[in-house]
């Protein structure tokens, strides 16, 4: 190595090239590209009916290692009850209108987000509606 890719005070190879301004590494070792991998997955929201009429929201497609802390976002945001669990969020309640634009401002593209509606599930055994 020469002594000129060397720090002249403190004898450190100095970095060489530019610096990625995504990422801010040096370009040599850019992990932009990994990270675009990662946002690119897809996001399903699905919104399905529960016992007794009431409504869950579903979303799959949150990378492992932040599905936690997402989770615990949307259930303070969106002032409901909630779980992650076997990699799914399940949050009580329909949140359709607002949960695209949650997960949007958390940082995951809009594009890669789907939302849909399945009917049923429902329990309706027993008496159903008295008259």
């Amino acid at each position: 190595m020469k002594t000129s890719d060397n720090c002249p005070t403190c004898g450190v190879h100095k970095l060489i090239g530019d610096i990625c301004s995504g990422c801010g590494l040096p370009k040599d070792i850019c992990s932009c590209a990994a990270l675009e991998k990662e946002t690119s997955q897809k996001i399903k929201v699905t919104i399905t009916k529960a016992k007794f009429r009431k409504f869950v929201t579903m979303i799959v497609g949150v990378e492992k290692n932040a599905i936690e802390r997402v989770g615990k976002e949307l259930k303070q945001t969106l002032a409901c009850g909630g779980t992650v669990k076997d990699g799914k969020i399940i949050l009580q309640g329909d949140h359709r209108m607002k949960i695209k634009k949650m997960l949007v401002a958390l940082g995951y593209p809009e594009e890669n987000i789907t939302l849909s509606m399945i009917e049923g599930g429902g329990n309706r055994g027993g008496r159903g509606r008295r008259r």
